[in-house]
């Protein structure tokens, strides 16, 4: 009977045992997991090919200094693929909506020939959307009974670029990636939302960066605990909206810009 009980007291031990090392490696398995880092590019379109410090060449420094392993674009999926052909075949663009954008005519697809990084088209637009909201919101300008609304949404706009002008950092990369910066954008931004998101249907301003960011996340949910670099380079406006929704995020570690910016100063 001793012989018995200790023998099932081995058999008990070593089924504990094993039941801890599985434990353990289950453990170790999950601390291995390494978060991506992100990023929220803000960019200014046009104006780079104008403004005197955040040029393309700045732009160009900037995204080589922060070695994305993917940058998440400003481009529809269903135009991306001939915006790719177009530039392998003869280095350009020809591709119509991806052309209005020299973030990535001049920088983003030049830059991919000589770094790793893979370019993810994550836009929501399409041009059906962007004809029926310019409908509308000429539409809306033109009626008489919404007077009080467009006046609204104007001084709302108003107000917003004066205290942008006022700041003295208009196009300042610095000044772009801060919550101040997002904080002056909404000031117009949300008025125009409260006004006539439900009314421009898609085209509505949340309801855009809703379909923006729906593709956004689809990448990152893909990719997650890979530990890459994900670079995601929208209009500076979209950056605020962007935010709120990636610091939601547990499995992501959301970096400043301003230390990439210093390192090319």
């Amino acid at each position: 009977m001793k012989q018995i009980t200790g023998y099932f007291f081995i058999l008990l031990l070593a089924a504990f045992t094993i039941s801890s090392c599985k434990q353990s490696e289950k453990k170790d398995r999950s601390e291995q997991k390494t978060k991506n880092e992100v990023l929220v590019l803000g960019t200014i379109h046009g104006g780079h090919l104008t403004d005197s410090v955040y040029t393309v060449e700045y732009l160009k420094k900037l995204i080589i200094n922060i070695k994305p392993d993917y940058i998440l674009t400003e481009i529809p999926p269903n135009l991306f693929k001939a915006a790719m052909e177009g530039f392998k075949r003869d280095d350009s663009i020809s591709e119509p909506r991806t052309m209005r954008f020299p973030e990535y005519v001049d920088v983003v697809f030049p830059l991919s020939k000589k770094m790793a990084f893979e370019i993810i088209p994550t836009a929501g637009w399409t041009k059906t959307m962007a004809d029926q909201r310019g409908e509308k919101l000429r539409a809306i300008r033109q009626d008489s009974s919404r007077i009080a609304d467009w006046t609204e949404y104007v001084k709302g706009n108003q107000l917003s670029d004066s205290i942008y002008q006022a700041s003295g950092k208009v196009n300042d990369p610095y000044f772009i990636h801060t919550d101040t910066y997002d904080s002056i954008q909404d000031i117009g931004l949300q008025t125009y939302n409260s006004l006539f998101n439900d009314e421009l249907g898609l085209g509505g301003w949340e309801n855009i960066n809703i379909a923006h960011y729906w593709n956004i996340e689809k990448v990152l949910e893909k990719y997650r605990y890979q530990g890459k670099r994900v670079l995601i380079t929208y209009g500076a406006g979209h950056k605020g909206w962007f935010l709120r929704e990636l610091r939601k995020r547990d499995d992501i570690e959301l970096l400043e810009m301003k230390p990439f910016l210093d390192a090319i100063q």
